[in-house]
């Protein structure tokens, strides 16, 4: 009995980019109607891992973008490596999963992140981005447990049948069980919190003729939240101040314009300050310019705004520590051990993001350290949902699973807007997906799938319904082997 793999496929699936919208155009792609299928297609890559689980043959899929650039940034890979040196993670990953057998699936994951670590260690390529060759075997060993023993994946998680040992990460929580820190049920739906990227159009004024799209889905932050009733924001910084004051203050106006008066937003500053002090300085100038009066006090957090490399200095903890007034502040990019986040609490952030790509067995026992935390200390600590532009038809339904269990009530949603939906996925898989979760997906007037979101929010209900969010067979014959992929 245990778990142990038995082989390994991987498939490439390219879905409609909304191009215009996410990368902005070239004058020569602008006279190229066919366009370059690199640039309108956005590629992931599906696992689809056989194992042994119990005795019996189980398949379980994951998937993931293979795009590097989140987690290269700052490290010593090229930008022009990152993608291959990504696949290069994921393919060692899953040739050591095949030297692996263990009794459970933490277990499973446990050992192969030790042999990941001491591969990656060896290597220039960052934790980050090693680690995230291991989280996508995890979620496939995870989806397979859960489809062989018919489980949910928060039933698996509250009754410990994946075997997830929490002092793992974290020695507090010894006589703890995540049955008794997590939310009692998971969520059936969650606020979809829109992305507002630094030059993302906000109202037509934004867009020329030919930067208007014709795919009936919203383009500006205006139609997204007149036409979806979005009230839940994901704000980029620049760290240019003057900037930043003037877009904040517009982005409020757009709100207000399109009959929002109750929203909620975080802000976003990918490590775009370069030192704690700067960022305190910054920060209070925000909070004194009188363009933003009515806007800051419905923010939410702030997220990294420190490069990953200096989030944990001295002069980050005693600046963070010390300050009176500080918005709350949380990592991400720099979330990329099992001890990042005590260490971000020792140094005075209120807590951390949690993406599949970091780690679903890592959430959870991060969801359980700040709710012990809470308890103890009497103060709140906090977890966002964050999204890499995930979609479905597999990586969307997984992360949601694990956000309804960790009760995240509202997830950055990339891919709704950065992607025309489920466009280019083969027909059969969209049929299937809206037949199983018809609460989540609907078809467009367009013909493809696309999320419903309704008053700002998602139906997840047959999501956590499902085994590791799933409820149908994919079929990956409609997928094209992935180029090259040895794993």
């Amino acid at each position: 009995m245990g778990i142990a793999v038995e082989s390994v496929d991987a498939y490439q699936v390219l879905i409609d980019r909304r191009m215009v919208l996410s990368f902005g155009k070239t004058d020569d792609e602008e006279e190229d109607e066919d366009g370059d299928e690199a640039v309108n297609k956005g590629e992931r890559l599906l696992l689809a891992i056989e194992f042994d689980i119990d005795g019996a043959s189980t398949v379980g899929l994951s998937m993931g973008a293979t795009g590097a650039t989140w987690f290269v940034k700052g490290s010593e890979v090229p930008p022009e490596e990152g993608d291959e040196r990504l696949i290069e993670a994921v393919e060692y990953a899953c040739q050591s999963a095949g030297e692996v057998e263990a009794d459970t699936p933490f277990a499973f994951w446990q050992a192969l992140y030790d042999r990941q670590r001491e591969w990656g260690e060896g290597t220039i390529i960052p934790p980050l981005l090693w680690g995230y060759g291991v989280s996508l075997v995890e979620q496939a060993a995870i989806d397979a447990y859960c489809r062989r023993h018919d489980l949910t994946f928060a039933d698996a998680v509250r009754e410990n049948q994946l075997g997830l040992d929490l002092t793992a990460f974290h020695e507090e929580l010894a006589d703890e069980s995540a049955d008794e820190l997590l939310p009692p049920a998971p969520l059936s739906s969650v606020s979809v919190r829109h992305t507002v990227g630094q030059t993302d159009p906000l109202t037509d004024d934004d867009l020329t003729p030919a930067e208007r799209l014709d795919d009936g889905l919203p383009q500006t932050l205006g139609e997204y939240v007149t036409e979806q009733g979005i009230d839940h924001l994901k704000i980029k910084l620049t760290a240019d101040l003057d900037f930043d004051i003037d877009r904040l203050a517009t982005i409020e106006d757009v709100l207000h314009q399109a009959g929002c008066s109750d929203y909620a937003f975080t802000l976003d500053a990918n490590e775009a300050y370069g030192t704690a002090t700067e960022f305190r300085r910054q920060w209070e100038q925000l909070r004194e310019a009188p363009e933003l009066e009515t806007f800051l006090p419905n923010l939410l957090y702030v997220e990294q705004p420190l490069a990953r490399r200096d989030a944990f200095s001295e002069e980050t903890a005693a600046v963070f520590n010390e300050w009176e007034g500080a918005p709350p502040v949380i990592i991400d990019e720099s979330d990329d051990a099992p001890d990042s986040l005590r260490r971000a609490l020792e140094c005075g952030y209120a807590g951390t993001s949690h993406k599949n790509c970091k780690g679903a067995f890592k959430g959870i026992a991060n969801r359980c350290l700040l709710a012990y935390y809470s308890r103890e200390k009497d103060q709140e600590y906090l977890m966002s949902g964050e999204d890499l532009t995930t979609v479905g038809p597999v990586g969307l339904l997984e992360d949601l699973a694990v956000m309804g269990t960790l009760g995240l009530d509202h997830v950055e949603r990339n891919g709704h807007h950065y992607f025309r939906g489920l466009s280019g996925v083969p027909e059969s898989v969209q049929s299937s997906l809206l037949d199983a979760h018809g609460d989540l997906y609907t078809r467009h007037e367009g013909g493809f799938a696309s999320l419903d979101i309704q008053d700002g929010r998602i139906e997840i209900g047959s999501v956590v319904r499902a085994p590791f969010g799933r409820d149908f067979d994919l079929e990956t014959a409609g997928f094209d082997p992935y180029p090259g992929f040895d794993g």
